[in-house]
C-alpha cells in the first residue's frame, strides 16, 4: 500500500512542502474568505459591516461614555457612524509601534476589550469587527476628536493611504467612521433603511437613555428618525406589546448585579396565548436562547409553582404547573450584561455561560418572590392563567391523542381527502395544500402521483392567533393536515417526522385565496416554525392571465408581464399582416392592376382570460402552470426578523381591530388588485 499511495502522488505532480503552505497577511484572511468573518456576501453580511461600526459605538455607550449616536446612509453606498464617546486611542501603540487607531483599524483581534478596564462589557466581534469593516471597504475613514485635537487616516480595501495625522483643534472627544462597501466582495450593495432602522430601536431599548439618529440622504428629500428611551426593557416590552391585551396592570421588572454579571428582566402576561420571548448578551439579541434564557425560565417555574401551592391553588402534591403553562401568554425580554460572552456558533445565537443561569435564575427569583408579595392582585391573575393554561393542556393532550399519528404505518390513518403520493422519500416528496374540492380534483388529475400530493382545504380554517391548541385540533381541516404533516404539534412535535420537504399553499389568486394563505402562514408560524425555518414552506404563484392569439397563448403572472404579451402578440399580427398585404400588392403591379388606398385598421383579436380560481384550470393547464418543477415559478416562505413578524400577526389576526384597521388604512394606496 505505501508504494502504491508514493506512486499515485508522483503520477499526479502534486506537491505538499512548507511553500504550499500560504501565510495571509494582515487583513488579507478577510477578503479571501469574507464569510467566515460576516456570515455572508449577500444582504445580511452586508448589513452586518453597519452593526460592527455601530456596536463599537453601543459599547462606548454601555461603559457610560457616549449619550450619541448618528448613523448616515449616503449616496453612493456610503456609510457613516459617530459617537461623542471617548474616541479610539491615536497614540503610538508600544507593541506595533504605530498609532494604536491604525492599529485598531487594520489588525485583527487588535483592541480594548481583550483586557484591562477599557471594556468591563462589549458586544463587539471579539475584537475584530471595525477591522473586518476596514477589510472589505473599498474605502473608508476614521475621524476621531480626542486629546484636543481632530486626527484622520484614510484607507483602501483595508491598507492606510497615509499615517495618522491631526488636521485640527477639537475641544470635543468621538470617533466618527465612514466606509463605503466594496463591490469586489458583496454581491449586490443596497441598504435597507428598515432593516437599519428595526436594529437601531432595538439597541437604543437595551440601553437607555441614549439618543440613536438615522439620516437617509440618499433620496432628494433626507430621511430623519430619532430612538431614545428612558424605560429601557419596560419601554421595549410596550413596545411589544402595543398591540396585544394584557392580564396584569403592572409587568415586572428587574435590574440587578449579581456576581458581575448585570440582569435585567421583565415581563407581562397577554390574554392571547402564544408565548414571545427575547434574550440578550451584552446587547446581542441570541434567538436561541443559551443560559441566561434558561436561568429566566427556571426561576418563573419554581417560584410560580411555589407561590401557587403555599397558596392553597395547588393542593394536590404531585401536581405542578409546567413551564409550558407558566410561558402561555408570556411576553418576556431578558437582557444580561457580561464580561467575556461565549457565543455558540458563528452567528451568535446561543449564550453558553454557565454562570449566566446562576446569575439570571438568582435575581429573577428573588425579585419575582417579592413582586407576587407586593402585587396580590397581579398575582391572583396570573395564577388564576397558568391554571387555566395547565387546564387546557391537559384537554389538548386528550385531543392529540385522538388526532396525532405516531408514525408513518401506525397509528391514526391518513386523512382520506389527502391524496397521498407514491414516495415515502421526504426528500423528493411535495404536499400541495389546495382551496377547494374544484381546485383538489385538478390538482389530483394534474400532479406527478410519484411525489406529489394534493390536501384540499374546504372553506377557511380556523384562525389559531385567537385559538387555544385543544380548540384548534376540533377543527377538521386542521386536524386533517397535522395528520398528513405527520410532525405532531406542541410539545410533541418534531420536525424530523415530517413527510414531506416541500409543503406548497396553493390557493386562488383572489381575496379569499389571500385570507386562506395568511390563516395558514399564521398556523405555520405559531406552531409549525422549525418548518419554516428549514425552508420547507413555499407559496404557489399561478398565472393571472392566459394570453391568446390565434392558436397561439401564453401565461402571464402580473400585469406588466400580461401588457408585454399582448403587445409582443399584437406586434407579430401587424407584421404578419403587413406582409400578407406586401404579397397581394407586389401580385397586382404583375398583373397591371390598380389598387385603391384603405385606412389602416385597429389591430384586434388578442384575448385576455383572468384567472380568479384555480378550478378555471383544467389538470393539464395547472401541472403545466402551477406544479411542474420544470416551468412552475413557486415562493420560499422565511423568516427575516421573528420579532417583527410576530407583531405583524398580532396586527392582523389578533383580537383588537383598531390596530388592524390602522394598518390597512395606512396601505390602503398601494393596493393593486381588489376584489370587488
Amino acid at each position: 500500500m505505501p508504494k502504491k499511495e508514493e506512486k499515485n502522488q508522483q503520477n499526479s505532480g502534486a506537491s505538499y512542502s512548507a511553500k504550499d503552505i500560504y501565510v495571509l497577511e494582515g487583513l488579507e484572511p478577510v477578503r479571501k474568505r469574507p464569510g467566515m468573518y460576516i456570515g455572508s456576501t449577500g444582504i445580511d453580511g452586508l448589513h452586518h459591516l453597519v452593526w460592527e461600526i455601530v456596536d463599537n459605538s453601543i459599547d462606548e455607550a454601555m461603559a457610560g461614555f457616549a449619550k450619541n449616536i448618528r448613523v448616515e446612509l449616503l449616496k453612493d453606498n456610503v456609510v457613516s457612524v459617530t459617537d461623542d464617546g471617548r474616541g479610539i486611542p491615536v497614540d503610538i501603540h508600544p507593541q506595533t509601534k504605530k498609532s494604536a487607531l491604525e492599529t485598531a483599524l487594520c489588525t485583527l483581534h487588535a483592541g480594548g476589550k481583550f483586557g484591562g478596564e477599557s471594556y468591563k462589557v462589549s458586544g463587539g466581534l471579539h475584537g475584530v469587527g471595525a477591522a473586518v469593516v476596514n477589510a472589505l471597504s473599498k474605502w473608508m475613514k476614521a475621524e476621531v476628536n480626542k486629546d484636543g485635537g481632530l486626527y484622520v487616516q484614510e484607507y483602501k480595501k483595508g491598507i492606510p493611504q497615509y499615517k495618522v495625522k491631526k488636521i485640527s483643534a477639537s475641544k470635543i472627544t468621538g470617533t466618527k467612521i465612514t466606509f463605503r462597501p466594496d463591490e469586489e466582495i458583496f454581491s449586490k450593495i443596497e441598504f435597507d433603511r428598515k432593516k437599519i432602522i428595526d436594529h437601531l430601536r432595538q439597541q437604543a431599548f437595551l440601553v437607555k437613555g441614549i439618543k440613536i439618529e438615522i439620516i437617509d440622504e440618499r433620496e432628494d428629500i433626507p430621511f430623519y428618525h430619532a430612538f431614545y428611551f428612558e424605560g429601557g426593557l419596560l419601554s421595549f416590552l410596550h413596545y411589544l406589546n402595543e398591540f396585544g391585551e394584557t392580564e396584569q396592570d403592572t409587568p415586572f421588572y428587574v435590574n440587578k448585579e449579581y456576581e458581575d454579571i448585570q440582569v435585567e428582566a421583565t415581563f407581562v402576561y397577554n390574554k392571547d396565548p402564544e408565548t414571545q420571548e427575547l434574550s440578550f448578551a451584552n446587547n446581542i439579541y441570541t434567538p436561541d436562547g443559551g443560559m441566561h434564557l434558561t436561568g429566566f425560565r427556571s426561576a418563573l417555574t419554581r417560584v410560580l409553582n411555589d407561590y401557587a401551592r403555599e397558596n392553597g391553588y395547588i393542593k394536590d402534591k404531585e401536581e405542578n404547573l409546567t413551564g409550558d403553562d407558566v410561558r402561555e401568554g408570556l411576553v418576556a425580554i431578558v437582557s444580561i450584561k457580561i464580561r467575556e460572552p461565549q457565543f455558540e456558533g458563528q452567528t451568535k445565537a446561543r449564550l453558553g455561560n454557565p454562570p449566566a443561569r446562576t446569575a439570571v435564575e438568582a435575581v429573577t427569583s428573588e425579585a419575582l418572590k417579592e413582586f407576587l408579595q407586593k402585587h396580590s392582585n397581579e398575582s391572583k391573575i396570573i395564577i388564576g392563567k397558568c391554571l387555566l393554561a395547565a387546564k387546557a393542556r391537559k384537554a389538548a393532550k386528550a385531543a392529540k391523542e385522538t388526532v396525532l399519528r405516531k408514525g408513518p404505518l401506525e397509528g391514526l390513518a391518513l386523512p382520506g381527502k389527502l391524496a397521498d403520493c407514491t414516495s415515502r422519500e421526504p426528500s423528493e416528496s411535495e404536499l400541495f395544500i389546495v382551496e377547494g374540492d374544484s381546485a383538489g380534483g385538478s390538482g389530483k388529475q394534474g400532479r406527478d402521483r410519484r411525489f406529489q400530493a394534493i390536501l384540499p382545504l374546504r372553506g377557511k380554517i380556523l384562525n389559531v392567533e385567537k385559538s387555544r391548541l385543544d380548540k384548534m385540533l376540533s377543527n377538521n381541516e386542521i386536524k386533517s393536515l397535522v395528520i398528513a404533516l405527520g410532525t405532531a404539534i406542541g410539545t410533541d412535535f418534531d420536525a424530523d417526522k415530517i413527510r414531506y420537504h416541500k409543503i406548497v399553499i396553493m390557493t386562488d389568486a383572489d381575496v379569499d385565496g389571500a385570507h386562506i394563505r395568511t390563516l395558514l402562514l399564521t398556523l405555520f408560524f405559531r406552531y409549525f416554525r422549525e418548518i419554516i425555518e428549514r425552508g420547507y414552506l413555499y407559496i404557489a404563484q399561478p398565472p393571472l392571465f392566459r394570453v391568446q392569439s390565434g392558436r397561439e397563448f401564453s401565461y402571464a403572472f402580473s400585469d406588466k408581464e400580461k401588457d408585454d404579451l399582448v403587445e409582443k402578440m399584437q406586434l407579430a399580427k401587424s407584421l404578419k399582416k403587413k406582409s400578407k398585404e406586401k404579397e397581394e400588392v407586389k401580385s397586382e403591379l404583375e398583373n397591371q392592376t390598380e389598387s385603391e388606398g384603405s385606412e389602416e385598421e385597429k389591430i384586434k383579436g388578442v384575448m385576455v382570460q383572468r384567472y380568479k380560481g384555480l378550478g378555471e384550470m383544467n389538470p393539464g393547464q395547472l401541472w403545466e402552470t402551477t406544479m411542474d418543477p420544470a416551468t412552475r415559478i413557486m415562493k420560499q416562505v422565511s423568516i427575516e426578523d421573528a420579532q417583527e413578524a410576530d407583531r405583524l400577526f398580532d396586527i392582523l389576526m389578533g383580537e383588537k381591530v383598531e390596530p388592524r384597521k390602522h394598518f390597512i388604512q395606512s396601505r390602503a394606496a398601494m393596493v393593486k388588485n381588489l376584489d370587488i
